[in-house]
């Protein structure tokens, strides 16, 4: 069973640079057939996708915040991460980290339970 735990700062100052972590037990984070995302919601708004990283080391971020977000893999850790610069109350939200695998028998995906930041001064 993959498991996927978040960690970060809870509140952030705006302007400053968000770094989230990932923890991924159950899979190796460069196993073939994983990609892993983040995710982030605002209340009563949809998910919204932030970031890629592929099996290959190939990675994209959603346009409109691809100038100020970043994925990065850490094998020693077996985790995934979040970097997002300059961040803005706008951005404040809970970030999801989650892990889409294709099984020949279908695509599953796997969710963290979340973790809140809070962009204020």
């Amino acid at each position: 069973q993959v498991q996927l735990q978040e960690s970060g700062p809870g509140l952030v100052k705006p302007s400053q640079t968000l770094s989230l972590i990932c923890v991924v037990s159950g899979a190796s984070i460069t196993a073939d057939y994983y990609t892993w995302n983040w995710v982030r919601q605002v209340p009563g708004k949809p998910l919204e996708w932030i970031t890629y990283i592929a099996t290959d080391g190939g990675s994209d971020s959603m346009p409109s915040l691809r100038s100020r977000a970043s994925i990065s893999r850490d094998n020693a850790k077996n985790s995934v991460n979040l970097q997002m610069n300059t961040l803005k109350p706008e951005d404040t939200a809970v970030y999801f980290c989650n892990a889409q695998v294709n099984y020949t028998s279908g695509i599953k995906h796997y969710w963290g339970q979340g973790s809140q930041v809070t962009v204020s001064s």
